[in-house]
């Protein structure tokens, strides 16, 4: 978000800090489902029960040494762009957040059928890096890897920010948005690591097909797998790439 100066006044962050701290417990409620972001204030807030998905490039620094900064920006920009656009695909979609070269979503799942969707996002998004790659070997720049991980969970869902500036943006606070950005930096971090890596809570809400998908990592303590879409995946072999055996339809 872009700002502008303003000075610096102790006296009103004194007044400012007062106020948050002394607001009533009592103004974080359960919640079913994500709220509208119009209910947050600066002194309430909700704990609902979400999805979270990160995915992240592999190797990101070893990328930035092999292209021009204009070439770099190109890959960026394709692999972004269209990771955003599968997420927006599911329609428990209810936040996007881009962190370099990693982006993050928060799914508005209440029940385990919209869980499990969140499972066919993560390897649609796979099918996606196989088809940005076949893109990028025919420009003859570097392909990439990705790590997926899936965890769901209780987050407390705040808005946080300088009151009274419009600088504001809503924060998560819970393990389950720690846990997925931790899964996700194991997905092809080694030989042994598949690309999708789901927690155990995810695992047992996905129905008995996707559960099929994914084997279960000792090393991780969790279920990874190289699931990918039919649909996608036959473009992918169609076009260059016939080494995906592992498949679902979505």
């Amino acid at each position: 978000m872009e700002v502008s100066y303003s000075e610096y006044d102790y006296i009103k962050s004194v007044e400012r800090i007062t106020e948050i701290l002394d607001s009533s417990d009592a103004n974080y409620i359960e919640h079913n489902g994500i709220p509208s972001r119009t209910n947050l204030t600066y002194t309430n807030g909700y704990n609902v029960d979400i999805t979270v998905l990160f995915v992240d490039i592999r190797g990101s620094k070893e990328l930035s040494t092999k292209h021009t900064k204009p070439v770099l920006a190109k890959i960026y920009r394709a692999y972004i762009s269209e990771v955003i656009a599968v997420i927006k695909g599911n329609s428990c979609i209810s936040e996007i957040y881009i962190e370099g070269d990693g982006i993050w979503a928060v799914f508005n799942t209440v029940n385990n059928k919209q869980v499990d969707s969140v499972f066919r996002t993560a390897f649609c998004i796979s099918s996606l890096v196989d088809i940005l790659n076949i893109k990028l070997k025919k420009k003859k720049y570097s392909t990439i890897e990705v790590g997926i991980g899936i965890d769901d969970g209780n987050s407390l869902y705040i808005k946080a920010g300088y009151f009274g500036s419009g600088i504001n943006e809503v924060v998560w606070i819970g393990k389950v948005v720690g846990e997925a950005a931790n899964l996700c930096s194991y997905g092809n971090k080694t030989y042994s690591d598949k690309e999708i890596m789901v927690s155990e809570r995810v695992y047992t809400m996905l129905d008995k097909e996707n559960q099929d998908l994914l084997s279960w990592s000792t090393s991780r303590q969790c279920y990874h797998s190289y699931a990918v879409s039919v649909n996608m995946n036959k473009w992918v072999q169609e076009n260059g790439n016939k080494e995906r055996l592992l498949t679902y339809s979505n």
